[in-house]
């Protein structure tokens, strides 16, 4: 039988269903991403 996700587990579901699509977005129109690294806001490229 198929369990049943919380609350929880759909919206985390949905985040990286988001996040995916936007790094997607980004790597074909070449956009940079800004991205959290050592306490600071650093801009990366999609294919990284």
């Amino acid at each position: 039988m198929k369990r049943r996700r919380s609350l929880q587990d759909k919206a985390l579901l949905a985040l990286r269903q988001a996040v995916k699509e936007v790094v997607e977005r980004h790597r074909k129109t070449g956009r940079l991403l800004a991205v959290w690294k050592n306490g600071k806001v650093k801009r990366v490229s999609a294919a990284q």
